[in-house]
């Protein structure tokens, strides 16, 4: 090997042998082999009971091959009432358990960790929308949910995480992000309740704090409890950076073991998006890093994941090495390679997702596995 290729080759291999993206990390009682999640990514792929299929179990078996510590499940609908789209898996019953524990057997089979995200699409809901007040868009109507079905909603949270842990979890990620019910009850847009639910900041939340006060009663003290929130619903009239932060702090306060920073909620609009943004050079890739840096100085105890547009090592080593996050996550890369992880450790600078979205696209979305479509 060429003199200067030898020096190249040794200087990358010591600069990932002292990046802590590699090194496990503890989230209260729980250690994952290192600082990478992948977010909660549905597959579209699961039958019309929300039973997963092969297809799904074999995926996350190539994500925990390809080393990734911490594995968010796509998204699971913790009352039929609550489904968002066809193709989402369920964990509303008992007959969800046996494919859900085969899941969770492959990832640890690789020695990783695996999460259930819970989640209720509120008017976003394919079978009943209802939501915290009525709402109107284009060509469909969500009526209000009262008070004894919000009840109901937040025992039917308590009842998954029992199935969550039949399942063989490590965990529960409480999905109060991306515009579902519990960003709804957040939003003062999407929430105009004159009740206990609704008004102030501390009666939007309340619905949240009640899930988390649930899912806590019903599990032990070393199984970890997380929540996926908005840093900002890029809304004109949404939930805020400002409320994003104060709400961070209370339920960080209340013993959450760690919180994953994501964006978008009811009424987004995405030239919005670049108030989130960061003006360090280092973190520009990194759509809410701007954001996040606000909620990390409210909330430096608890540790925290943060999701979005986040592709290159050098980025990552830098959010963590400014302490913006302790956990590098992230969803479309992990859609094109798998073994990134892997990829990263051993030089690859950065990954080849190109964010073009066809994953999701309106001809694959639900009819189709999930899978990248690059190439």
């Amino acid at each position: 090997m060429h003199a200067l290729a030898v020096k190249l080759y040794s200087s990358c291999t010591n600069y990932i042998s002292m990046s802590s993206l590699f090194k496990p990390f503890k989230i209260g009682a729980l250690e994952v082999p290192n600082r990478f999640m992948r977010s909660a990514t549905t597959s579209y792929w699961s039958d019309e009971q929300g039973i997963i299929r092969p297809d799904i179990i074999s995926l996350y078996g190539k994500l925990s091959k390809g080393q990734v510590g911490l594995i968010v499940k796509g998204h699971l609908y913790i009352s039929k009432q609550g489904k968002a789209h066809e193709g989402q898996a369920g964990i509303c019953s008992d007959e969800h358990i046996l494919k859900l524990r085969e899941l969770t057997k492959v990832v640890h089979d690789y020695e990783c960790k695996i999460i259930a995200q819970l989640n209720h699409a509120g008017i976003y809901s394919t079978v009943d929308r209802a939501g915290p007040s009525e709402y109107i868009s284009e060509g469909w109507k969500a009526r209000a949910l009262s008070s004894d079905e919000i009840y109901e909603i937040v025992e039917s949270f308590g009842d998954a995480v029992e199935r969550t842990m039949a399942s063989g979890f490590d965990g529960i990620q409480i999905h109060g992000a991306h515009g579902y019910l519990i960003s709804q009850f957040l939003s003062k847009l999407a929430n105009r309740r004159n009740d206990q639910w609704g008004g102030n900041l501390e009666n939007r939340m309340r619905f949240l704090v009640e899930i988390y006060d649930e899912i806590k009663a019903r599990v032990s003290s070393n199984v970890p409890i997380m929540l996926k929130m908005n840093c900002d619903d890029f809304s004109w009239n949404g939930f805020t950076i400002e409320e994003s932060v104060k709400v961070a702090e209370a339920i960080c306060n209340k013993g959450l073991s760690l919180l994953e920073i994501s964006g978008g909620g009811v009424g987004r609009q995405n030239k919005l998006r670049k108030r989130a943004q960061s003006h360090d050079n280092e973190l520009v890739e990194a759509t809410f890093a701007g954001h996040a840096t606000k909620i990390r100085a409210a909330t430096r105890s608890t540790p925290m994941a943060l999701v979005n547009g986040i592709r290159s090592h050098k980025c990552m080593d830098a959010l963590i090495n400014k302490d913006i996050a302790d956990i590098i996550s992230m969803s479309r890369p992990f859609i094109r390679e798998p073994n990134l992880v892997k990829k990263l450790k051993n030089g690859q600078p950065e990954a080849t997702c190109n964010s073009c979205d066809a994953c999701i696209s309106d001809e694959v979305f639900s009819k189709m596995m999930l899978r990248c479509h690059l190439d």
